[in-house]
């Protein structure tokens, strides 16, 4: 578009702390800001210039040069890439999130969506992308390089002191309650497996960006966030993505399910891992999985061979050690990365399946909206690329209130005590590393 505004870029060297550094500049931001660790490293985008909200109603873009809204229908997803074009920006990249219930509201399931925003992604005026072979800083005014330069070349901040929190079990009986309704219900053929999760709350503010990167440090996620936007902040550690598009349109979904614990004592984490492979259960519920990624995925890239990357590895995640498959298959056209967000989002592995059962279930049995919980949190640039991970292993804050979340897969073979206790498990991945606000 004739007119666009052009990012200003600047490379100077690489950070040799990357987590301390996204640590700085959110810590520092003066408004709502995301970072994001994709593929190629941690990126911090600040002070956003445009911004894309949906709920069940509309899709409303604020851009600098006013708003465009489009109603809500099933093919929403659909238009984004063309709503984003038409901002007066070239070679922008966008981040944001998904909340869970967008997929009820796709589906035609309004009812279950709510009334709270469920997509939210912002276009940045400035940039920092932390590479191995040096630091990439992008704004649109070039004058605000020579801040970002200053704030990223800071000594780290002093390390952030945390003592590990217990996670309270005060809601135990009811999961308990609310497990034991889904393996009825899956017994009597209503649906094959569902993803069932309970809320923790933190009993103080939290500290978001200390506790990013300590919990970064402590973890080994498939991809990690943070972020604030419109008053709802998040940082968290991903095991998996929902799905990953090229901009030459390869796609790939990497399917984790199936638990055990990790204590960091080699000799039990070793016999954890083997009861993990040989366990009936944890490979039916990962084969479920598995089974959905490739059927989605073929029904998306009809022309191309569905390939099978990888099939039941163990991966290790934090406190925990997961089952993960990954799957790929080539887009073509004129389909482009929403199509492939659509056809995969949400995860199967914190829905269920089918997966449209999954949502009503799901509805039926936790108490509150899931929001960005068992949503995503993405990037997507001009070019077509997308990149989007599963939001688990997360702390969330709003309004004074912090908390945590996590669930377990259901299946026949379920029993409520061990998918409680699995939810202890993972929520240790993030809960031990609680960083509590100054004062």
């Amino acid at each position: 578009m004739a007119g666009d505004r052009k990012y200003h870029e600047r490379t100077v060297a690489p950070v040799p702390d990357p987590p301390a550094a996204v640590r700085r500049l959110a810590a520092e931001a003066a408004g709502d800001h995301f970072c994001y660790e994709g593929p190629d490293g941690f990126a911090v985008a600040l002070d956003p210039v445009a911004e894309l909200v949906a709920d069940r109603r509309r899709l409303l873009l604020r851009g600098p040069d006013g708003d465009v809204e489009r109603a809500w229908s099933a093919e929403a997803l659909r238009r984004v890439p063309d709503l984003l074009d038409e901002l007066p920006l070239e070679a922008w990249r966008c981040y944001g999130w998904a909340g869970f219930e967008l997929a009820a509201a796709r589906d035609g399931l309004t009812g279950l969506a709510g009334d709270e925003p469920f997509l939210h992604l912002v276009i940045p005026a400035a940039e920092v992308r932390f590479h191995a072979s040096g630091t990439l800083l992008r704004a649109l005014d070039p004058a605000v390089l020579d801040v970002l330069q200053e704030r990223v070349e800071a000594a780290p901040p002093p390390a952030a002191e945390v003592r590990p929190r217990a996670v309270p079990d005060q809601d135990a009986g009811a999961y308990l309650d609310a497990v034991e309704k889904a393996v009825r219900y899956i017994r009597d053929g209503r649906l094959q497996k569902v993803i069932v999760s309970r809320t923790v709350p933190v009993g103080f503010p939290v500290d978001l960006p200390a506790t990013y990167e300590l919990g970064r440090r402590a973890n080994s996620p498939a991809r990690s966030h943070l972020f604030s936007l419109d008053g709802l902040a998040s940082a968290g550690f991903s095991p998996e993505t929902v799905v990953e598009v090229s901009k030459e349109g390869a796609v790939v979904t990497q399917p984790v399910a199936g638990t055990r614990a990790r204590t960091g004592e080699r000799d039990r984490d070793d016999a954890l891992r083997h009861e993990l492979l040989n366990d009936a259960k944890e490979g039916y519920e990962h084969a479920l999985s598995f089974k959905i990624a490739v059927d989605e995925m073929a029904e998306l890239c009809p022309d191309h061979p569905v390939t099978v990357r990888e099939f039941m590895a163990v991966r290790d995640r934090g406190t925990v050690q997961h089952l993960a498959s990954s799957v790929g298959g080539t887009l073509t056209a004129p389909a482009h990365a929403w199509d492939a967000f659509a056809a995969l989002f949400p995860a199967v592995t914190t829905s269920g399946v089918p997966k449209r059962d999954a949502y009503e279930v799901i509805h039926e049995l936790e108490p509150s909206g899931r929001g960005p919980y068992g949503g995503a949190v993405l990037t997507y640039d001009a070019d077509g690329t997308l990149d989007a991970a599963v939001v688990l292993r997360t702390v969330f804050q709003r309004d004074g209130r912090a908390w945590l979340r996590a669930g377990a897969g259901i299946v026949a073979q379920s029993r409520p005590e061990r998918e409680l206790t699995e939810t202890r498990e993972k929520l240790a991945s993030i809960a031990r590393h609680l960083v509590p606000q100054a004062g």
